[in-house]
């Protein structure tokens, strides 16, 4: 099993339009990844202010540069995207 890394995305502040308006070509792009683990946005008062991914992939790099492929990052949403290796010990 190759290692798993969180992707943790924050939105620009004022953005949320554009977190809509590429939300299906974002979800085409996960769909496309047989690595990804689990995926879904922060929320503060009801609205998405972010994402956390976690994805498998061989390496560091490999997992930033697929974070950079994501239609959400491309369209300018993100704030900040931060890739770390994590492990899972609890289910």
């Amino acid at each position: 099993m190759m290692p798993l890394f969180a992707v943790i995305c924050r939105d620009k502040p004022g953005h949320l339009q554009t977190r809509l308006d590429t939300r299906e070509k974002h979800l085409a792009f996960l769909g496309e990844n047989p690595g990804l683990q689990l995926a879904g946005p922060f929320v503060e008062n009801g609205s998405p202010v972010g994402s956390l991914l976690i994805v498998e992939a061989a390496d560091l790099g490999s997992a930033s540069n697929w974070a950079e492929k994501d239609p959400y990052n491309i369209a300018g949403l993100f704030a900040s995207v931060e890739v770390v290796e994590w492990k899972k010990v609890i289910g």
